[in-house]
């Protein structure tokens, strides 16, 4: 096979599997849809069957487009890194259709921000008047944030038939790499069966919890359920644009803490304590490494609001301050104070403190974002290693382990592909923080908002509004899709576009 017939099977794969994932993602646009009948949301409606013939017969066409690459080239680990960004982008510009249809986004880059911002479980919002939103719309936001935390890929692959030798491969282009059990659709099925049971929990607990503090129990259940998704997926969106605020409810604030909590551990750590490894708990590096940080940053946090007489008593310091810290180190984004609040109340040094957890974030395939606690731990412990080395014998050869679900060698190679990985979020966050500066914004502003959007965390200062320079809301959009994807399988796409364009323009 010449170099030609090779790139065209390879676009044609490509185009079979990213057709393969936004067949099944579009097809989620049917719960909009019936709850629109259900409740008579006749323009909702409309929007909703003009965005799924649209979403579902750009599937078919790549589908029918790459279905005569099949048996014809092997599927290579550079086609699933390409399927999984790739569809992403596409799943982007497709599911933002009825929020642009809808009116309440200004462009469509505003509507396509509010998808990606869902997508990856940042929670940012420029959906306007969100309080008269059609609850059809409401329930395709949350639905969104909600698939976004599992992953598309992962969604896909619980329909594939067999399982196939480029599942993995797609799999962990979306971010994800943990297997737990030896095929990739079992894997997929099991983080599913994970977030429904507690998707099941969660909402009758919230839907409970609702009508006890005031709200008629089917506006309950809706508000229950939305934030459940929200909670679980770190995601951060919420019904109204008070967030959390809006309920005025000390128990509402703990149970959104406990299930976000949970929904930033590891579906592996999940999966383990299902199987009957509570210990696993206890002895994981990332468990380990989130509580050390958190307990750090959330006592520096009470620390410097109280200096600055914030908050008067413990109470107000755990439901503004310490809240906020964790809803920024899970990099969930419910927020219970208003934007401006951080830049006019907190002081520097509290708001330092909220960017740091946020760059830092949840657990490594959870669905949190943030360079991970994982990371942290691994580099860490390689420090302590490298010291101990020093200090040793030359002659003693010593070997350095991690439990991360099982015993796992701390090898140099391990440090050394964590530290890039954080390298780059520091380097997308500095560059962020750099844009937000030449807008104009306050220094600390642009960054507090460039770590949420690097940690796809969704807290903000103020700074994202419909009114900020689209190049801003374009830098945000990719920030955002970097940092969920976890670079490599964006770098992967953007390295087979030029490399086409190259080939291209050397022929002519």
């Amino acid at each position: 096979m010449n170099m030609e017939n090779k790139q065209n099977y390879d676009i044609k794969i490509i185009s079979y599997y990213t057709g393969f994932i936004i067949l099944w993602t579009s097809l989620l646009m049917l719960i909009p849809i019936i709850v629109s009948i259900l409740f008579k949301e006749w323009g909702a409606l409309a929007d909703f069957i003009i965005s799924i013939n649209i979403a579902l017969s750009t599937g078919l066409i790549l589908i029918m487009f790459g279905k005569k690459s099949l048996g014809k080239v092997r599927f290579q680990w550079k086609h699933g890194l390409i399927v999984a960004s790739l569809s992403w982008i596409l799943l982007m510009f497709l599911c933002a259709i009825p929020y642009r249809l809808s009116g309440h986004a200004l462009s469509f880059l505003d509507a396509a921000f509010d998808v990606m911002s869902g997508f990856t479980t940042t929670g940012l919002v420029l959906t306007q008047d969100l309080e008269h939103l059609s609850l059809s719309l409401n329930t395709w936001r949350h639905i969104l944030t909600f698939v976004g935390g599992q992953g598309m890929v992962v969604l896909a692959l619980s329909f594939l038939m067999r399982d196939t030798a480029g599942a993995y491969k797609m799999y962990v282009g979306e971010g994800k790499d943990i297997e737990l059990v030896p095929n990739v659709k079992g894997t997929a099925r099991i983080i599913w069966a994970i977030s429904m049971s507690y998707l099941a929990v969660g909402t009758l607990l919230m839907w409970i919890n609702g009508m006890m503090i005031g709200l008629k129990p089917v506006s309950a259940f809706f508000h229950g359920l939305f934030i459940f998704m929200s909670a679980w997926s770190t995601g951060g969106f919420a019904p109204m644009s008070q967030n959390i605020l809006y309920y005025h409810s000390m128990s509402y604030e703990i149970l959104t803490i406990i299930f976000f909590i949970i929904g930033s551990f590891n579906f592996g750590l999940h999966y383990a304590v299902w199987q009957g490894n509570k210990k696993e708990i206890v002895k994981n590096i990332e468990i380990q490494s989130f509580f050390i940080t958190a307990t750090l940053t959330s006592f520096f946090i009470a620390l410097g609001l109280s200096k600055l007489n914030v908050y008067t008593d413990a109470v107000s310091i755990f439901r503004k301050g310490i809240y906020h810290l964790l809803s920024a180190h899970t990099t969930t984004g419910f927020a219970s104070l208003y934007a401006r609040q951080f830049a006019l109340e907190w002081g520097d040094f509290a708001v330092i403190m909220l960017i740091i957890a946020m760059l830092i974030g949840g657990s490594a395939c959870s669905t949190a974002g943030g360079f991970k606690g994982l990371r942290v731990g691994i580099v860490f412990k390689g420090i302590i290693a490298d010291i101990k080395k020093l200090l040793s014998s030359e002659r003693r050869v010593r070997v350095f382990k991690f439990h991360h679900i099982k015993d796992l060698i701390l090898d140099d190679g391990v440090v050394k592909s964590t530290s890039l990985i954080i390298i780059c979020y520091v380097v997308l966050f500095s560059i962020g923080t750099v844009i937000g500066s030449y807008y104009g914004y306050p220094l600390l502003s642009s960054a507090f908002e460039a770590a949420s959007v690097t940690g796809n965390v969704g807290l903000s200062i103020g700074v994202t509004s419909p009114s900020m320079p689209s190049l801003m809301k374009l830098f945000y959009i990719i920030a955002m899709f970097l940092g969920r994807l976890e670079f490599i399988s964006v770098f992967a796409l953007v390295g087979f576009l030029f490399g086409g364009i190259k080939k291209i323009c050397s022929r002519r």
